[in-house]
């Protein structure tokens, strides 16, 4: 059996709290109960599955993926020998599942070509065993900073104009948290507004900035999209809050 070198002094929880659930997804009771208690002295609060069923049901729920799931999972820490379900499949789904939460694979396969695989199906780092217990939290606070920072950055990304939420990266829009259903046209459109609320766009310049220099049309195509833009923003398109008309110049946000 594939031991934990621990190496790891006491130290006092107290003094660090808040840092983020841990999921240890283990069937060896000795390496599982070493690593939490060692996550837990650091200040981490953890969740313990012994098998993969188990951990898809604490990460993702039920079957359709809304009930009885964990919420803010914040790590993954995942063997590969499993019952039930190995830590590859394991992996595979709940990156297909769309979720986008660290996993540091944990496994006593260190080729290469283990490792390879392992990143392949969606991990973000692979640990060999036996393993050491400083090393472990060090790269566990690693790929919480690297996830962290990719959060703000992404949310840093996000263009907001009171009650409108829109995410570039991410092509969605919302209006008070409820997602916009919008045509790529529109949602350009809506991006070039709220890259510059206030400013007045007349129709040509949206013309050049949303269907291109090339575009050959009547200009009035604006307009017809502006009337479907104000149908899914404002309360009463015919007294619009947010996209308005600026009489002989074009259209304006706010």
């Amino acid at each position: 059996m594939a031991m934990v070198s621990s190496g790891l002094a006491p130290i006092q929880s107290a003094l660090r709290v808040g840092l983020g659930r841990v999921l240890i997804v283990e069937d060896e009771e000795l390496i599982r109960e070493t690593v939490a208690l060692a996550l837990a002295e650091e200040g981490f609060e953890i969740v313990v599955a012994a098998d993969g069923p188990t951990a898809l049901e604490k990460l993702l729920g039920s079957a359709d993926g809304i009930r009885d799931a964990i919420p803010d999972i914040s790590l993954v820490i995942l063997d590969l020998m499993l019952p039930g379900m190995n830590g590859l499949d394991l992996c595979r789904l709940v990156r297909h599942r769309g979720l986008d939460v660290p996993i540091l694979i944990l496994s006593a396969k260190g080729t290469e070509m283990d490792r390879v695989v392992g990143l392949e199906v969606g991990a973000d780092d692979y640990l060999s065993k036996p393993f050491g217990m400083r090393e472990l939290i060090a790269r566990c606070r690693a790929l919480l900073r690297r996830y962290q920072s990719k959060s703000k950055a992404e949310d840093f990304s996000a263009l907001r104009f009171e009650g409108i939420t829109l995410h570039p990266n991410e092509c969605r829009a919302f209006l008070n948290d409820v997602e916009l259903n919008l045509s790529p046209k529109e949602f350009k459109i809506l991006e070039l507004f709220m890259g510059r609320p206030r400013r007045v766009w007349s129709r040509d310049q949206i013309i050049d900035r949303v269907w291109g220099y090339d575009f050959v049309g009547d200009n009035k195509t604006v307009d017809v999209h502006i009337r479907w833009l104000r149908e899914k923003l404002e309360e009463d398109p015919s007294k619009p809050k947010y996209l308005k008309t600026v009489r002989g110049f074009g259209y304006r946000l706010g």
